[in-house]
This record gives structure tokens, sequence and C-alpha cells, in this order.
């Protein structure tokens, strides 16, 4: 499943797919991929997302059904 919060939050904050991806510390391919719901991230690096987002892990990562 596509990740559009994750895509909309970084664009709001005018990020690049690679300015996050230097902030969280891994490779822009892995930013894209969790965008485009191709790569499952630890909690570890939700966590990093969020900090740098300035979001809650729910505002990014929890699903609506």
């Amino acid at each position: 499943m596509k990740n559009l919060k994750l895509k909309a939050a970084r664009a709001a904050m005018d990020l690049s797919q690679q300015d996050l991806a230097d902030k969280v510390g891994v490779s822009r391919q892995t930013i894209n991929a969790i965008e485009k719901g191709d790569y499952n991230p630890t909690i570890n690096l939700c966590r990093s997302i969020c900090k740098v987002l300035n979001k809650t892990l729910d505002e990014i990562f929890w699903e609506d059904e």
C-alpha cells in the first residue's frame, strides 16, 4: 500500500526524497520504496522519519481502514 502520508509530509516540509534519506541515514531508493509501499521499514527507521518530519508514528504510518 502506498504511503501517501509520508510523501505529503515530506513535500510539506519541502524535502526531496534525497533530503529525507540523508537526514535519516538511508538511501533515496529506500525512501522511494517506502512511499511506493514496496518496503516495510523497521520501527527505528519509522521513528527517525517521524522525528525529521515532526509527526507521530500514527500520523505517518497508521493505515486508515
